[in-house]
């Protein structure tokens, strides 16, 4: 039998709880073997005792960045410490898997995809709504080419939440904001689907009271033949649509956003004894342009743990290939690969010096 890789994650925050704890521990082939955290007691009263016995807590992230018993290291810390971690697990031969936003900025993530690939490890960003329902419908749609040519496509993440909250993602020189936290998520799938922009022109803004980032955000990717609108706004009481698309042939409109975050908030796991898992209960529509039929177009099941699936896959591969002649010379990719994460960074960051300029910024490969 293959032996499991075995998995630390740093820090007991929101995110290691929510999302990449649950989804490690119900991933075959992953063995969750460590936790940095200052507070063991919490971890210890949060974790059944029949999964927790045999999972370290240690009180320290470099310790457990150093650890011999760790293959990959997982990264759900505040933004801000995304890159000095991510480098330091790196340098301690260790794979690694960072929450999204990759780092604060361009230069961090490509020095530490250049360490990477130095190193013959894999680097990936967790990009997990490329597995959201709704976006799985709306790639299944694009890729029939039902709607023809698509000439504008616009995707939305608003929730209502007026309230600022007293924690690192809403305050100033964090690292925080909207355009950092959902951002990545939305500019991926739009990378995704239509690959890259000729430029970029980002609106954002802080409109909550008291808020110290921001909390909102228009940005319109500019492409030859298309525009692709993505837009989030925290004080939103009344939602637009998830996904609206034009297309010279068709229209596709669907409402919702993908359940698979609350079920995870509501303690549900994604294993073999949730048969349900990822159903999205609200279907899209499709209109088309020649007779004006509408028509129910189904939503598949989302599939967040595809996400751990890929990274185990490739860590698997890369280790079967450890005694030939390129290994270590070439670090293995999981689903969501290096150069997909310097793209989206490359969009961030040009979102950003848009905003300041109040300009479009013309976007260029930074994998080139």
């Amino acid at each position: 039998m293959t032996a499991a890789i075995r998995v630390g994650v740093v820090s007991y925050g929101a995110a290691s709880k929510i999302f990449h704890l649950p989804l490690i521990r119900t991933t075959p082939g992953l063995a969750l073997t460590a936790i940095s955290s200052s507070d063991a007691a919490k971890v210890r009263a949060d974790f059944p005792a029949s999964t927790s016995a045999d999972v370290r807590i240690v009180d320290d992230h470099h310790r457990l960045i150093a650890s011999g018993d760790i293959d990959l290291v997982v990264l759900p810390t505040p933004n801000a410490t995304h890159y000095p971690l991510a480098l330091a697990a790196l340098r301690a031969g260790k794979h690694v898997v960072v929450d999204k936003p990759f780092t604060l900025t361009l230069d961090e993530a490509q020095h530490l995809a250049q360490t990477a690939r130095e190193a013959g490890r894999l680097l990936t960003v967790f990009h997990n709504r490329r597995w959201d329902a709704d976006f799985l419908a709306v790639r299944a749609l694009l890729g029939a080419g039902t709607l023809g040519r698509i000439v504008e496509f616009q995707s939305t993440m608003h929730y209502y939440r007026p309230i600022v909250r007293d924690r690192w993602r809403e305050q100033a020189n964090t690292g925080g904001g909207v355009w950092n936290d959902l951002g990545p998520h939305m500019v991926d799938q739009a990378l995704q689907l239509f690959g890259a922009p000729l430029g970029i022109y980002l609106d954002s803004a802080s409109f909550r009271d008291g808020g110290q980032t921001d909390d909102y955000f228009r940005a319109t990717l500019r492409y030859a033949d298309k525009r692709v609108l993505l837009s989030t706004n925290a004080s939103a009481g009344l939602a637009p649509p998830r996904f609206l698309v034009q297309g010279s042939a068709g229209s596709y409109i669907k409402y919702g956003i993908d359940g698979q975050e609350d079920a995870l908030k509501a303690g549900q796991l994604p294993d073999a004894k949730t048969s349900d898992w990822g159903i999205d209960s609200r279907d899209g529509t499709v209109r088309l342009h020649a007779d004006g039929r509408e028509s129910v177009y189904p939503t598949p099941p989302g599939n967040y743990p595809a996400f751990y699936a890929s990274v185990r896959d490739a860590l698997l591969l890369h280790r079967q290939a450890a005694n030939a002649e390129t290994a270590g010379k070439r670090p293995p990719e999981s689903a969501v690969a290096l150069d997909d994460a310097l793209r989206v960074m490359a969009v961030l960051d040009l979102g950003r010096e848009s905003a300041a300029k109040r300009v479009e910024m013309p976007y260029s490969d930074p994998c080139r």
